[in-house]
Formats: C-alpha cells, structure tokens, sequence
C-alpha cells in the first residue's frame, strides 16, 4: 500500500503531452553500454586506444607523401647541423702534451686535423688510434676542453735497450716494442745492447740478466739470443757465457758466486758453457790451454840447441 504522500505526489505529477507515463528503467542498449562502460578493459581503450588509433592515422596520412617525408627529414637534419655549428661546440685549438717536442710534431703531423671544426666532427677513438700508432707513443688520451681546444696526454715509451737486429739498430722498451730507429750505437751507449733474432720476444728475461749481472756491468758488452730459445752473455776480452733456455738468471747468478770465489772471469777463458747446470764446461784460450798441457806434460816442449 502507497503511502498518503506518495499517493498524492502521483495525482499531482502532469501527464506527457501523449498521455503515455515514461518508464524511468534504462534501455536493454544503455544497460549494457553502462556495463561495458564500468570494465576496466573497456576504458583504458576508449581512453588510450582511440587517441593512439588517431594519432597513427593523422601520421599516416602525413608521412604517405615521400616529399613530405623528405621535408620533415631535412627539418630535422638542419636542426641538428644548426645545433653542431653552435660557437661553443667548435674546436680551434689542439694541445699535445707528455711528449718530447719531436714526438710533439709527430704526433701533429699524423693527427693532421683541419681546425676549427666541431666537436661532434670528431672521431675520437679514430684520433687515439692514430696516434697509438706511432711506436713513440705507448697511450694516448683525448678530451675537449673548453674554450675549443682538443687536449692530447701521450704516454711516451722509454726506450731500456739497444736491440741489433736485421733491420739494423733499433730502441726497444721493457716490454721489447720498438720505440724508434738508431743511426748509431755511441748516440745511445747508455743502454745495454742485445741481438740476434727474437730477442725482442724474450725483452724481460733479457733485462732481469742485466740487472742479476749488474756487480760486473763494466764487463758486459750485451746479450746474444741464440735459437730464439736463449742467451748467450758476452763480456769484454771475447769472452763468452752460454746460458741455459730455462733458469738463465740463477745461472747467471751461479756464475757470479764462481767468480767471487775463484776469480774466473779474470782467467784466460774464452767461454763458459751453463747450459748443462750439474756439468759447466770452460773453454781455455790457446796460449791458457798450451800451458795446461806442458803443466800436465802432455805438450813437447822444444829446446834450443844454442
């Protein structure tokens, strides 16, 4: 049963004009568009999809006219040209540093850059390279600094031996790269000198026998690599040390404590052959080795008849 209000709120309300009440129900087609409407699938399409889908299509029909591709091409070509030419991206200058002056030119020359230019124009790791292969420089590094100038820092190599080899005189450093050529060996008889085939392979076994001989380095005139498997250690008088192709250094070593205690090297010897360490072998001088044999009474002795 209605209440007495509501009853009299229905005999008030007007009638349409066709006589026909309308129901306040929805439609079964707004029922089920409200459903959809309240999935979340549902909305993030019609809030995402849809601008997406119209946006893609606005493109599509840009970008359909090849001169309009190419139009909107080069915008963004001369945009970027205009933003590299800017005056605080151009380099003027290049600065070397780390490197003696001659190494300086070198470096210049091979670099040969067209300057100013910017410093977008610049292949960096090609420049390093450039200049890592001069066999002066051991590391390169390349910065902008600002106000234009393209700084340089070398790592010079320092030249440690003199090697003789079959392309002449050469410098090598510690690790045996060649650092540069020689005219002669009095212009560098500050560094002990090696030769022989390979003996730039074998550069720090060479130096560690330098160093273990360096109680008589007023003797020692350089090193011979024999085989390209060892060593032999020359010293003034033509004398001669054969070393082993494994343990060179304690043999050299050996040989020193030989010579504290016996004085060897300042025999008649021509060479001394380690190779074998149970067994070391001396080879006499003639005039030495006749004067063993008439010692021993093996050598005829001859007689003057006067």
């Amino acid at each position: 049963m209605q209440s007495l209000g509501r009853a009299r709120a229905t005999q008030t309300r007007p009638l349409p004009a066709n006589g026909v009440r309308r129901d306040p129900a929805p439609t079964r087609w707004q029922y089920r568009m409200q459903r959809l409407w309240l999935t979340p699938v549902f909305r993030v399409v019609c809030r995402l999809g849809l601008p997406l889908t119209v946006v893609a299509l606005i493109a599509t029909g840009v970008l359909y006219s090849e001169a309009r591709r190419a139009a909107i091409v080069q915008s963004f070509v001369d945009l970027r040209t205009k933003f590299e030419q800017r005056p605080e991206f151009r380099v003027g200058l290049l600065s070397v540093e780390g490197a003696s002056r001659d190494l300086t030119d070198a470096v210049r020359a091979k670099l040969a850059l067209k300057l100013p230019q910017s410093s977008f124009d610049l292949d960096m790791d090609a420049l390093r390279a450039r200049a890592e292969a001069l066999d002066a420089v051991a590391s390169a590094e390349l910065r902008v600094r600002s106000g234009g100038v393209l700084q340089v820092i070398l790592t010079e190599r320092v030249p440690v031996v003199v090697w003789r080899g079959t392309a002449g005189l050469q410098l090598l450093d510690a690790t045996g790269h060649r650092v540069a050529g020689l005219s002669a060996r009095a212009d560098r008889a500050d560094l002990p000198l090696v030769a022989g085939v390979g003996a730039d392979q074998a550069m720090p076994e060479a130096l560690a026998i330098f160093d273990t001989a360096r109680p008589i380095s007023d003797r020692v005139r350089g090193l011979v690599r024999v085989g390209e498997r060892r060593w032999d250690l020359v010293l003034d008088r033509n004398q001669r040390v054969m070393l082993p192709s494994t343990g060179a250094v304690a043999a050299v070593e050996r040989l020193l404590a030989l010579n504290s205690a016996e004085k060897l090297l300042e025999r008649d010897i021509l060479s001394i052959d380690l190779r074998n360490q149970d067994r070391p072998a001396i080879r006499l001088a003639p005039f030495a080795m006749n004067e063993v044999r008439r010692a021993q009474g093996l050598a005829p002795t001859t007689e003057s008849g006067l």
